[in-house]
């Protein structure tokens, strides 16, 4: 493999995942806060918002594993190897 193709891969992959997890994990945080917020203020309505945020996070988790997924594919399955 080309020694230039090579480190591309790797500095390409090391953005792949920080970059991946840094929207996700800004997302997590503020959502995590208003459902604490939420529950302040309506005690009552803990599963409702509990169901709501375990979906979401779930859904923002999802970014994270597809910049892995992408990550991954540049180091063991490099389309731009020869």
């Amino acid at each position: 493999m080309n020694p230039i193709v090579s480190g591309a891969s790797v500095i390409a992959a090391g953005l792949a995942i920080g970059l991946a997890s840094i929207g996700p994990g800004i997302g997590q945080g503020t959502a995590a806060a208003q459902a604490v917020e939420g529950l302040a203020r309506q005690p009552e309505a803990e599963g409702k918002i509990r169901g709501t945020l375990l979906l979401s996070l779930a859904f923002m988790e999802s970014l994270t594993i597809y910049g892995l997924v992408v990550a991954l594919c540049l180091l063991f399955a490099n389309p731009f190897a020869g």
